[in-house]
């Protein structure tokens, strides 16, 4: 018998360090052993008691074992306890736990599609939420790891799409031009005069932008004649970041169109979030006051693109490829302005701010000048990746070429004096062969084309001012 108990205390000994509440267990059995052992000091234990007591000490001592493993799985190296998963989904740009929006709470990353589960690569399990597969150990692949640039690239596709099928034409020569680049923060934008509130240059992820901050700020661009400069046809666009509707974030943009005295020939208001709107109000060539309102979903906590365009009377306004207005009688205006709504909670960040002449048919161009010309073909500042707004150009340009079986490019990229040469140099040959590439792509034969970087050896107009440069900066088509 001395042997069993023994065993039975050697059993105990052995679980008591994984879990201190076998402890309590180990001194209420001892208590109720004496309690025993005085009532019954007479009796002897017969060997199936023993066997008893044998039996119940195993069973506490595997309770105390499987508590001690259970536990061990909620204590990090240093034995305290981590706190459970918080609810919401893990951003897979940043690994911020926990959020239950579409964006991120501390990155703004989208939220990816699906619940985030990935299989693995090593044994084929399948839902796995963890850095680690729960079947074999093997680690999460780092392409899941990442961002989920599978996703980010049909969305980028989806809008080269919409703005290949764009009727909007950008036009040919920039008037005003304004990417706010060299600004400093905090500064009232240099290229613009202020006709009321307030107005700063800041920077949102690394893009430097307008804030128009007070409401119903309102600003023009400074030109020469400040109330006669637009043309008969001509193009306005500009970038903005949409608001949300979940997260109660607006941002409202108004664009006046003003004839020679200051009256308001026509004025565009857009509000750009997800559920957003378009209202357009505008006088026809014979005075009648006419409205408009048109659904127009903006992409939200994203950078969005508006383009407007007129010509002679016809007046047309769009946003990420897709038009929303089509106007076909509005008098002519002569200057415009952009004015932030009178709405206290908006939001208003703008940017890369273009006003450009008319657009001639390509075909005429190309016959009169033997090349064309273009600054509708944008990229990101300093690198050769073609915008989606781009492709509405690009598009022009590939059916030129289906519909003219025996024309060839020399594709050249052009830029101004900013940065170094040879800096300068390679980005316009990257840039003219992701052209190239493109076009090939969109089913062009490769020996029709061939790519030329010019660098800023062969500028148009003076680099000493941000017009001059802005002429510079282009992608010439050159008939081969």
């Amino acid at each position: 018998m001395r042997k069993q108990f023994s065993l039975l205390l050697l059993a105990a000994a052995l679980v008591m360090p994984m879990h201190a509440q076998f402890w309590n267990r180990l001194g209420d059995a001892a208590r109720n052993a004496a309690e025993n052992a005085t009532i019954h000091q007479t009796e002897r234990l017969t060997e199936s008691a023993i066997d008893r007591t044998v039996e119940g000490a195993e069973n506490a001592a595997v309770d105390a074992t499987t508590d001690a493993i259970n536990d061990s799985k909620n204590k990090d190296k240093k034995g305290k306890v981590q706190s459970q998963e918080p609810a919401g989904w893990t951003c897979p740009a940043c690994g911020h736990k926990g959020n239950t929006g579409k964006f991120c709470n501390e990155c703004g990353a989208k939220k990816p599609e699906g619940d985030g589960s990935w299989t693995c690569p090593a044994c084929g399990a399948k839902g796995q939420k963890g850095k680690f597969c729960t079947e074999c150990g093997a680690k999460k692949p780092e392409a899941n790891n990442a961002a989920p640039a599978p996703q980010a690239a049909p969305a980028h596709k989806a809008a080269e799409s919409t703005y290949a099928k764009s009727d909007f034409v950008p036009g040919d020569e920039i008037m005003f031009e304004d990417d706010v680049v060299g600004e400093q923060m905090g500064e009232f934008p240099s290229k613009w005069d202020l006709l009321t509130g307030s107005a700063e240059i800041a920077s949102v992820d690394g893009k430097t932008v307008i804030n128009l901050t007070d409401v119903s700020t309102e600003i023009a661009p400074l030109m020469k004649d400040p109330k006669n400069y637009l043309t008969e046809a001509f193009t306005l666009e500009f970038d903005f970041l949409g608001g949300s509707d979940e997260k109660s974030i607006f941002c409202d943009y108004i664009i006046h169109l003003k004839n020679i005295e200051g009256e308001d020939v026509a004025t565009v208001d857009l509000n750009g979030t997800a559920s957003g709107w378009v209202y357009t109000s505008w006088i026809t060539a014979s005075g009648e006051q006419r409205e408009h309102r048109a659904a127009a979903p903006a992409k939200e906590e994203e950078w969005n693109h508006v383009a407007l365009s007129f010509n002679k009377r016809a007046l047309k306004v769009y946003l990420n490829g897709s038009r929303l207005v089509n106007i076909p009688n509005c008098a002519r205006p002569q200057y415009f302005t952009l004015q932030r709504s009178h709405w206290a909670d908006h939001r208003n960040l703008m940017t890369n701010v273009r006003l450009c002449k008319g657009a001639v048919p390509l075909y005429n161009r190309l016959m009169t000048d033997g090349k064309i010309i273009t600054y509708a073909i944008t990229f990101d500042i300093g690198k050769a990746n073609i915008k989606p707004e781009s492709m509405t150009e690009i598009n022009r340009i590939a059916q030129l070429m289906k519909d003219n079986g025996d024309l060839q490019f020399e594709v050249q990229g052009h830029t101004d004096n900013t940065g170094t040469v040879a800096g300068n140099q390679r980005l316009s040959e990257q840039r003219a062969q992701a052209i190239v590439n493109k076009l090939v792509e969109m089913g062009i034969a490769a020996n029709r084309l061939s790519a030329k970087g010019m660098g800023q050896s062969a500028p148009l107009a003076d680099n000493s001012t941000d017009e001059g440069r802005a002429k510079n900066r282009r992608v010439e088509f050159v008939k081969k």
